[in-house]
C-alpha cells in the first residue's frame, strides 16, 4: 500500500529540499517506487538537485492546477541520479514546481484548487504506482501546508539547534496532533559537531514527546557541493549520509 511522506521545517533554510531530495533517493535506492512533489510553488527548487534545466521542463505542477496537463505527464523519471547504488526496481519520480516569475506571480495573485492537490496526489500514486509519495512543502503553516499535513502517513519535521526553530516546530507539532497525523519523527540539521549531540537529543524530545530520528551535523562538504548533486549518492560513507540513511530506514519501517 502506497504511503505519503511529508518533509515540513516551520522556518526557511532548514534544508528542507536537501534533506526530501535525499531521504527520497535513498528510499529508493530500497528497491522501491518513490515520488517527489514539490508544492514549495512560491519558491521552488528541488529540481535542482537532480540536475534539471527547468528550461527543458515541459509540464510542472502549476500545469496540473491549471487544468493544462494529467498530473503524470508533470512527473519525470530521474532514476538515472542512482546510477548502480539501485536495485532494478528503484525508480524516482520528480515533479517540480515552475521556476518561471509569470508562473510563481499568477500564483501568489489568483491561488489554486488546494482539493485538486489533493486529488493530484493520489492520481499520481495510481499512475506511477508509486510505493512512497515525498512532499517537499512550503516553509510555515498555510492551507496547502495543512493539506499536506493532514495526508500524510509520515510526517518528518526538520529543525535546527534554534530557538526560533524550536518555538516554530511546536506550533506545526500541535497542529499535526489536532489532524491526527499517525506518525511524526523530527531531523534536526545544521547541528555543531561541537554540541553534544546525545544531550540535544533528549532535550529535543522531551520538549516535543516525538522521536529524533537522527541528528544531521553542519558539514562543510555539503555546503560546498551547493545543491549541484544528492550528497548521499556522492559522498556515501559521510556521517551526513548515515544519517540520512538511518531516517530513510526508519520511515520503511514506520511505514
Amino acid at each position: 500500500m502506497s504511503k505519503i511522506v511529508s518533509i515540513h521545517s516551520f522556518r526557511g533554510g532548514t534544508g528542507k529540499s536537501n534533506s526530501t531530495a535525499n531521504l527520497a533517493a535513498i528510499v529508493a535506492r530500497y528497491g522501491y517506487k518513490v515520488g517527489i512533489v514539490d508544492t514549495d510553488i512560491q519558491s521552488p527548487g528541488i529540481h535542482v538537485l537532480f540536475g534539471f534545466d527547468d528550461r527543458k521542463i515541459k509540464y510542472t505542477l502549476n500545469d496540473y492546477l491549471w487544468g493544462n496537463c494529467p498530473i503524470e505527464e508533470a512527473a519525470y523519471d530521474v532514476s538515472s541520479v542512482l546510477g548502480k547504488t539501485g536495485k532494478p526496481n528503484s525508480r524516482i519520480y520528480l515533479i517540480p514546481s515552475s521556476i518561471k516569475s509569470k508562473d510563481i506571480t499568477k500564483v501568489l495573485r489568483e491561488g489554486f484548487d488546494f482539493n485538486m492537490l489533493n486529488e493530484g496526489f493520489q492520481e499520481l500514486i495510481d499512475a506511477l504506482d508509486l510505493d512512497y509519495l515525498f512532499i517537499d512543502t512550503h516553509p510555515g503553516l498555510n492551507e496547502e501546508t495543512l493539506l499536506s499535513i493532514a495526508i500524510s502517513d509520515v510526517l518528518v519535521l526538520i529543525l535546527r539547534p534554534d530557538h526560533q526553530d524550536f518555538q516554530g516546530t511546536a506550533v506545526t507539532v500541535e497542529a499535526a496532533r489536532k489532524l491526527e497525523v499517525p506518525k511524526m519523527l523530527l531531523l534536526i540539521n545544521k547541528a555543531l559537531p561541537a554540541l553534544d549531540f546525545g544531550a540535544l537529543q533528549q532535550q529535543v524530545e522531551k520538549l516535543y514527546n516525538i522521536p529524533v530520528a537522527g541528528i544531521m551535523p553542519l558539514s562543510d562538504e555539503m555546503i560546498q557541493l551547493a545543491s549541484s548533486d544528492l550528497f548521499c549518492l556522492r559522498f556515501a560513507d559521510h556521517p551526513l549520509s548515515k544519517v540520512i540513511d538511518k531516517v530513510a530506514q526508519m520511515i520503511i519501517k514506520e511505514c
